[in-house]
């Protein structure tokens, strides 16, 4: 009979050549564990996925309870589900007025693919602006905005009139005209090491969008949910954007996003056509329940609070030579090596040693940290620990 691994490489569709393979059995608070019982802390969160932790029953819980309740009844938007329309009020209670209307979603690639969409409808235009090196999502319209050419060589064409403008070059901002019905941009860019907003590059960005009438979209598929210690990542900034996006951390584990707008902007995907996004799936009543819990929880509770100092205890415990520097915000780090194959080494030791680390999809000279936001102070350091002995070997 066929291993699992067999079984896995050839009936699973793959994404990279090399898989980690390693075999999951279950997984608890900021570990998983595989089928031989082995634990690894987990500094990854399936990619800032997994907000409060593995297996939390504050959201366990209110999925089961909603599972016993119904699935899924009619597709999104016909009928009046308490999942979906108490997560879009709590949602709309901690925003700013301009987004006070969410769309829900199954992904953060659907997510940016209804904002593209508004953006159009919205403004008649046809160009939407991405940055350079950025990171959106892998559909064709995502795709056709991301910001790095190998990854879109062999898929084109794409969507036209897609253009770019460089991360915190103000110079380039010019390039936004009254052509252009949005740009799209992350508040940390997230395929190319968790670079970071610098010199009130947010802030020209959205004067410049004023002046040309252009909207502007934030993707926070990432930094959403607290993970830069701030519900949503523009807090930081005070910057409000047009359009609002949304995935990853909010369905603490559950596969959801939301594009959320205006009622005025939102409002305008109901008529000429009617129905003019539609999705099947979107807002999945269990997926719902599960954001809402979590929501609930980050704001009654003070782990956003605690982000802040879990960063400082991050950046303390993996001071080394041999890192060259530690970029990112809050609980989303990055940690550059003068080197890809030294990046390497220590995600393929670090597994061998009971933690978990990632790579990054457009820099090899880097690994990501993106723990739950639930991790302890014991376990950052253990985690870090583990990494130095490394570097030290």
């Amino acid at each position: 009979m066929s291993s699992a691994k067999d079984i896995f490489k050839l009936h699973q569709a793959q994404t990279f050549p090399f898989p980690s393979c390693l075999e999951i059995e279950s997984a608890k608070g900021s570990y998983i564990y595989d089928v031989n019982g082995k634990s690894y802390l987990d500094f990854v969160a399936g990619v800032s996925a997994n907000t409060i932790g593995h297996s939390n029953p504050i959201i366990t819980n209110d999925v089961k309870e909603q599972l016993e309740k119904y699935t899924h009844v009619m597709v999104y938007g016909e009928y009046v589900q308490s999942p979906q329309y108490k997560l879009a009020q709590l949602l709309a209670d901690n925003l700013p007025e301009s987004l006070s209307t969410t769309y829900f979603v199954n992904s953060g690639t659907e997510a940016i693919e209804g904002a593209m969409k508004l953006a159009k409808r919205a403004t008649g235009r046809a160009e939407i602006i991405s940055c350079k090196d950025s990171y959106h999502g892998s559909t064709q319209g995502a795709l056709s905005i991301m910001g790095n050419e190998d990854h879109k060589a062999k898929y084109r064409p794409l969507l036209p009139h897609c253009n770019q403008i460089i991360f915190n070059d103000e110079n380039s901002l010019d390039r936004i005209t009254k052509k252009t019905a949005a740009v799209v941009i992350e508040l940390i860019q997230g395929g190319t090491g968790f670079i970071t907003i610098t010199n009130d590059f947010l802030k020209k960005v959205r004067e410049r969008c004023n002046e040309t009438g252009t909207l502007l979209i934030f993707d926070e598929i990432q930094t959403c949910y607290g993970r830069l210690g701030t519900l949503f990542g523009f807090e930081k900034y005070d910057i409000i954007p047009d359009i609002l996006c949304i995935a990853k951390g909010m369905g603490a584990g559950m596969p959801i996003g939301a594009f959320i707008s205006s009622w005025e902007l939102m409002n305008l995907l109901t008529f000429e056509p009617k129905l003019g996004h539609i999705t099947t799936f979107g807002g999945h009543p269990v997926n719902c329940a599960a954001s809402l819990a979590c929501l609930e929880y980050l704001l009654n509770s003070d782990i956003m609070k605690e982000v802040d100092k879990k960063e400082q205890l991050f950046r303390t415990y993996l001071s080394h030579p041999k890192i060259k520097e530690i970029k990112g915000n809050g609980l989303m780090l990055s940690l550059e090596f003068r080197n890809e194959e030294l990046a390497k080494k220590v995600v393929e030791q670090s597994l061998e040693n009971g933690l978990i680390l990632f790579y990054f999809l457009f820099t090899k000279t880097a690994i990501r940290i993106t723990p739950p936001l639930t991790i302890s102070e014991e376990e950052i350091i253990k985690g870090c620990e583990i990494i130095k002995e490394i570097l030290e070997a």
